[in-house]
């Protein structure tokens, strides 16, 4: 096995690792929430964008099959933190609006969410931050970019 190959292993093996251990770090966060993991990514997902999103484009950017993302916004709209509205682009996807109810609940779970980042910095340089993000970003890119190239 070529080093460069074990050495793939071994980040998608890290990547993996942290993955959990995000999740672990803010699991008590997202409890407080009273949503499911999804329902809370799609919730952060329509918060944060630039325009109101559709579920396809939340699942294309998040790496998640539609179905998915439309349960979870089914779910949220059943709890009125989002509402849908006519998408004047296309007839059947509709864009999805945070409630004042769901952008309330996502600043709650934001602020506890940054006590934890703030305990976190404390222990760990953000400067290491900061440069991982670059390097994985760097890669997602050269990753992005074989994958259109191999779908074509």
């Amino acid at each position: 096995m070529s080093p460069r190959f074990s050495d793939f292993e071994r980040f998608a093996d890290e990547l993996a690792r942290l993955r959990g251990r995000m999740r672990a770090l803010y699991a008590d966060t997202r409890a407080q929430s009273g949503l499911a993991e999804m329902e809370l990514t799609v919730l952060t997902a329509v918060v944060n964008a630039a325009t109101p999103p559709t579920v396809a484009q939340i699942g294309r950017s998040l790496g998640h099959p539609r179905q998915v993302v439309q349960r979870a916004a089914n779910r949220l709209a059943a709890l009125d933190l989002i509402d849908f509205a006519d998408n004047p682009d296309h007839k059947r996807a509709s864009l999805i609006i945070a409630t004042d109810a769901g952008r309330a609940l996502k600043a709650a779970d934001h602020d506890r969410a940054q006590a934890v980042t703030t305990d976190i910095l404390a222990r760990i340089d953000g400067e290491m931050f900061a440069d991982a993000a670059d390097r994985l970003q760097e890669i997602r890119q050269g990753i992005e970019t074989y994958l259109r190239a191999r779908d074509r």
